[in-house]
């Protein structure tokens, strides 16, 4: 029986919570057979400040490095809005993705058809959906330098974020969002402003090339991000994969969450490139949803996206798609008995609390694989 390492970082507000359900379905692998799993946990974001002064300690990114997945649950909170920068929550999370160097941010939206009339857009725009958002997660104006704030007189000061981007973290989020293609619908679709953004038009010429040099049977669209984030809400089913940079990408997904139904049903995978030797990727895993600070510790939050997220690592990280499918199929059918979270809830369902759907998402997958 294969075996792996998990490391979980539930992290602050509802972050705990959701991973409590993620542990459900652990325990439920290996209480089946299907695949060993060891945990390990640690702190990260607020929890990590409040414990050790940091975001993430050097114990808990040691044991990121080693484990064959990360699962995280969100971090951040009113509590540490004033918290020096370098060691605000939201510092944990940037690190991970930096020193893991995972640079593939992969944001499926996928619009169950029990909850297309949940969508804030019309069921027939939505039912149906399946869409792949790549975010490149390393580059761009997140981690670009200079990033400062400076006094320059006179009562005024200067903010600077910088937007870089280099050839070569253009080719491999380029590759990613093909290869991803050629397995869905093999279609691709590149968002950036060459417009009015010099790195929009680096983004643009790489992209091109990569296509026409590596994978000229994939089709491949150009779009501005802002012409997008429109079609996004006007006709969602005509992307398949969008592949676009860190700040588009992280504003674009928030729009097609919605699409969904809810920011509690939108998970993500964040890979690295595979090892030249073993093949292996260093992986994050998280739900796309914050800590909702404001439903923290009320059993109510929605643990499906952190659930979900949980099934792509078994397809991307442990080569376990059929048990990904289960995962997906437990969370469907679940969905199709009419049990929600007060976020998705609807007339006619019945609205469950956090522990009750993680329970009901089990059962489902100990009837669909018996």
């Amino acid at each position: 029986m294969a075996s792996f390492n998990l490391l979980l970082l539930p992290g602050d507000g509802v972050g705990p919570e959701v991973m409590a359900e993620v542990e459900r379905l652990v325990d439920w692998f290996n209480r089946t057979g299907g695949a060993r799993f060891e945990i390990e946990r640690d702190l990260v974001g607020g929890s990590a400040y409040d414990a050790h002064g940091v975001a993430i300690t050097e114990a808990a990114m040691a044991r990121a490095m080693g484990a064959d997945a990360v699962l995280f649950g969100a971090v951040g909170g009113p509590k540490w809005d004033r918290v020096d920068y370098d060691v605000r929550p939201e510092a944990g999370l940037l690190r991970l993705r930096k020193d893991l160097e995972l640079f593939a941010n992969l944001r499926p939206a996928i619009c169950y058809g029990a909850l297309a009339d949940s969508s804030s857009l019309k069921r027939e725009l939505v039912e149906g959906l399946d869409l792949m958002i790549l975010r490149e997660l390393t580059g761009g104006v997140y981690f670009g330098e200079p990033k400062e704030i400076t006094d320059i007189g006179n009562n005024q000061k200067r903010a600077v974020d910088t937007q870089v981007y280099q050839t070569y973290e253009i080719e491999r989020i380029a590759r990613v969002g093909f290869d991803l293609a050629k397995a869905r619908r093999n279609h691709v679709t590149s968002m950036e402003k060459r417009n009015v953004m010099k790195s929009g038009v680096l983004w643009h010429e790489v992209v091109d090339a990569v296509h026409k040099r590596e994978y000229p049977e994939v089709e491949l669209d150009h779009m501005l991000a802002d012409a997008g984030g429109m079609q996004l809400v006007r006709n969602p089913k005509q992307f398949d994969v969008i592949v676009t940079d860190n700040l588009f990408g992280d504003m674009l997904s928030d729009v097609a969450a919605m699409l969904t139904g809810s920011l509690g049903m939108l998970p993500s995978a964040s890979l690295g490139a595979p090892d030249d030797k073993t093949g292996r990727r260093k992986s994050l895993y998280e739900p796309v949803h914050g800590t909702a600070p404001d439903i923290a510790g009320k059993g109510i939050v929605n643990p499906i996206a952190m659930i979900a997220s949980f099934g792509m690592a078994l397809r991307y990280s442990f080569a376990m798609g059929q048990a990904a499918d289960l995962v997906d199929r437990a969370i469907s059918s679940v969905l199709d008995d009419g049990l929600r979270t007060g976020d998705i809830m609807s007339p006619g369902c019945r609205e469950v609390g956090t522990e009750e759907m993680g329970r009901a998402i089990v059962e489902a997958m100990d009837r669909l694989s018996a």
